[in-house]
């Protein structure tokens, strides 16, 4: 899970940095867990990546902060990447560690322009868990209400369904592996948690 760092004590100080960030207590759904599904959904979608190297950077990275702050958490964990790669030269330079920080902040939204092939991969990696079967799925969508446990549970609905129709008027995934692969089950579960949640 580390290949894609050096093995230099740069390079395993900073896997042991991210490791505990991301191991950190508070978190309920973006949690180690979560970073291990991303990189092996990023490896089964790794062919359609310009660089999957850049991409696996920015798995370890697209959540590294994360206070349940939209938006504030990707630039936050945006920095840091451009900070802490950069850092790193060599092996990695000013162009990786801009391109990974590109990454992580297309995070915050999942748009990204067509033919932005580390971003559809980055992106269709990150949203996998739409597309599990439906028992994995509540364990997610009950793991994201633990995140959010300081929201009165009548806001937390009202926020959710707003989500979740966002999500089903949009693509879900842009490359066509992932669409073979999750499409289908993610809007079903989609729609499913809608329902319960507005009924």
């Amino acid at each position: 899970m580390t290949q894609d760092f050096p093995h230099s004590p740069a390079g395993r100080a900073l896997v042991a940095e991210l490791s505990a960030r991301w191991a950190e207590p508070h978190r309920r759904y973006h949690t180690t867990r979560h970073l291990t599904e991303v990189l092996a959904a990023v490896d089964t979608l790794q062919d359609h990546a310009h660089d999957v190297r850049a991409v696996r950077l920015a798995a370890w990275f697209h959540d590294a902060v994360y206070d349940g702050r939209p938006g504030l958490d990707e630039e936050r964990s945006a920095q840091l990447a451009q900070s802490r790669l950069a850092a790193l030269r060599p092996p990695f330079g000013r162009e990786v560690a801009h391109e990974v920080a590109r990454l992580v902040r297309v995070t915050a939204t999942h748009a990204y322009e067509e033919g932005d092939a580390n971003a559809a991969v980055l992106c269709d990696a990150d949203l996998a868990v739409l597309g599990q079967p439906s028992g994995d799925y509540d364990v997610y969508a009950r793991a994201i209400r633990q995140e959010y446990r300081h929201v009165p549970d009548p806001l937390f609905r009202v926020g959710r369904a707003e989500v979740l129709r966002r999500l089903l008027d949009s693509p879900l995934y842009g490359t066509r592996m992932a669409r073979d692969l999750w499409e289908d089950q993610a809007r079903h579960n989609l729609a499913r948690e809608l329902r319960h949640i507005t009924d």
